[in-house]
């Protein structure tokens, strides 16, 4: 009985190492080389004589950009294909704008939570469980939420002017799947039996669908 503890905190400690996101970091930085032609997960580093203090900063988060398409909101983001210095980090953010009815229609992030602060405006946000329940709420400026990581989630603008909000991410690059999209705009395209069947509707609808979100060439 004795061999029991000790099997089992050998056990517990192979468990918890192999469920570790990251590795930690063997040196200081690992400025991300995004002129790299090799392939890895993530990306290679810089030769430490070559890095800056550019590696490490972004401006693009400072100044709204008004969005000018159907949706009415454009995301700015700050991951590590804007600041190479991110890579191996486990952090990024954004910056979302939004005109008045704005929206960031349902999408997920794959490898990543997200932490949401209202800047400006008033917004409505809300993410959905895999038992299909929605959890939403109203939040103003100073407001924080939370979206888990790859659960479908959305923002409205609600307030009667322009919105926006900064995001942060456990992710270098959290990645975004927008739903719609990546329904009716994939490449190859899914069959239309296929989505008819899913959404209830007829094909023709699908096909409908499909050209208005695909995008132009």
């Amino acid at each position: 009985m004795r061999a029991f503890p000790a099997l089992f905190l050998a056990s517990l400690a192979l468990v918890l190492g192999a469920s570790r996101a990251d590795p930690d970091l063997l040196q200081d930085v690992c400025v991300a080389d995004l002129s790299s032609g090799i392939k890895l997960n993530g990306f290679p580093c810089k030769h430490p004589s070559t890095i800056g203090a550019n590696d490490f900063f972004f401006a693009g988060l400072a100044n709204p950009n008004f969005p000018n398409n159907t949706l009415g909101s454009l995301v700015t983001a700050a991951n590590v294909e804007k600041i190479p210095g991110l890579n191996t980090l486990g952090v990024s953010m954004s910056r979302i704008d939004y005109a008045v009815g704005g929206v960031n229609p349902p999408h997920t992030h794959p490898r990543a939570s997200e932490i949401a602060f209202v800047l400006e405006g008033e917004l409505e946000v809300g993410f959905f469980t895999t038992s299909n329940v929605l959890i939403s709420k109203h939040i103003k400026k100073g407001e924080i939420f939370v979206f888990p990581k790859g659960l479908m989630h959305f923002q409205k603008n609600i307030g009667k002017t322009r919105a926006s909000a900064i995001t942060a991410f456990d992710s270098q690059f959290s990645g975004t799947q927008s739903i719609a999209t990546t329904l009716f705009a994939a490449s190859p395209t899914i069959p239309n039996d296929v989505l008819s069947k899913a959404f209830q509707i007829h094909p023709r609808e699908v096909e409908r669908i499909k050209v208005k979100l695909t995008p132009k060439k």
